[in-house]
């Protein structure tokens, strides 16, 4: 075990030793890029021309006045080329790919944006490119592997299993084994062994340096509260990282599902169903028995139904810095319903859920209060669950001719 990468008593690198070498290979090159003063002018470079950065801050008027005043302001990553904040991730690896010198990418997915970015990125880059995607969520996030093997990823839908994002996870590290002196594992999420967790809140730490700084120039002080959802967490280590250092409430909220007490859900910080536990090469809190193994999860949102968490959110967790929350699919409809209608904007269901516990909160707040919101998606993705949801007869019509299936 590599004894490096942990958080208090989470993180570390519980890995097989055939491995070793290519985690210690990615380390150090990690590292050096860390170290390398021209590294994150160019991640920054690439980011400015081939995506949108810097995303812009919107003040949400409408909902600022339904809400009694407390000022609402929301970090816009679904402006982000590709639609979401992963491709923050995905282009800072991709450089490091080239430093390495491999010639092929693979990746997890699980609401599909992951596997979107990266495909992208391996086009841009020119590497080869195999997505491992649940086959639930193959099913109910058809457009994005329409536009994943447009892009030229070969996506192998995962049998084994729930069929979702964990299951996708181990499909990726079973090739990861078996490919390693070609093939980068282009983690889409803060877990994992280390320096997964580092790396990718690293990159992600892009959307916390523009907020913090955006915020400011804009009311000039910070906001009370920063809101965003948590599946594995690199949306939330992202804009959180941003004000770790001030004196403003971080908000992470978990998917409650049907509601936390059923067990129909995917809440492991905010729930008493999450124990601690080491797997899939790092230790965290788990949905899992009391033999270690891992419970069935349910979110409506595709992204957040995995059963781990980042190891930084654990220690944040136990240190009282972060607060974890959990909306449950009602809740997160109703959210999603409300921007819609009152801003004009459409959040994915992942990030309504930081949506949904804001909107519960901010009438408590007062009006000299500032809160942001980190809509870490769009959810033009989620148009086929969100009309299941919402019952639209003719998406439903169109849904039963094309064969398209839903659930978890």
């Amino acid at each position: 075990m590599i004894n490096r990468g942990y958080y208090g008593e989470f993180g570390g690198a519980f890995i097989p030793e055939v491995l070793f070498s290519t985690i210690e290979e990615l380390v150090e090159a990690f590292q050096d890029a860390r170290n390398d003063p021209t590294f994150w002018k160019d991640y920054a470079d690439i980011m400015s021309t081939f995506s949108c950065r810097p995303t812009p801050l919107t003040f949400a008027e409408n909902l600022t006045r339904n809400f009694g005043g407390t000022r609402i302001y929301i970090k816009r990553e679904d402006l982000n080329h590709t639609g979401a904040h992963k491709l923050n991730n995905v282009m800072g690896q991709g450089l490091l790919v080239k430093r390495m010198g491999k010639s092929r990418v693979i990746a997890e997915t699980g609401a599909g944006q992951h596997g979107v970015a990266t495909a992208t990125m391996a086009a841009r880059f020119g590497f080869r490119c195999t997505i491992y995607m649940g086959e639930v969520d193959v099913a109910r996030q058809r457009p994005n592997v329409f536009w994943m093997e447009r892009l030229g990823a070969e996506v192998i839908p995962v049998k084994d299993g729930t069929r979702i994002l964990k299951d996708a996870i181990n499909e990726a590290l079973r090739d990861w084994i078996t490919n390693m002196d070609d093939t980068h594992y282009v983690l889409g999420t803060a877990c994992g062994p280390h320096p997964f967790p580092e790396m990718v809140s690293y990159f992600q730490s892009i959307i916390g340096k523009e907020a913090r700084e955006q915020i400011f120039e804009r009311e000039g002080k910070l906001p009370a509260r920063v809101y965003a959802c948590v599946g594995g967490g690199s949306n939330a280590l992202g804009i959180f990282s941003g004000f770790l250092d001030d004196p403003v409430e971080l908000v992470g909220v978990e998917a409650g599902g049907e509601g936390l007490e059923t067990g129909r859900h995917a809440s492991r910080l905010a729930s008493d169903d999450g124990s601690v536990g080491v797997a899939q090469g790092y230790k965290t809190y788990f949905l899992q028995d009391r033999d270690g193994q891992m419970k069935e999860t349910h979110s409506v949102a595709a992204g957040l139904d995995y059963v781990g968490v980042s190891p930084i959110l654990a220690s944040h967790r136990e240190r009282g810095r972060i607060r974890f929350e959990a909306a449950t699919d009602s809740e997160v409809l109703d959210a999603m319903s409300l921007t819609i209608r009152k801003e004009g904007l459409i959040p994915a269901l992942e990030s309504a859920h930081a949506f949904a516990r804001a909107f519960k909160e901010a009438p408590d707040l007062s009006g000299d209060d500032i809160i942001l919101i980190n809509q870490s998606g769009r959810g033009d993705k989620d148009i086929f669950t969100i009309a299941d949801a919402f019952a639209d007869p003719g998406w439903q019509e169109f849904i039963r001719k094309k064969g398209y299936e839903y659930g978890a």
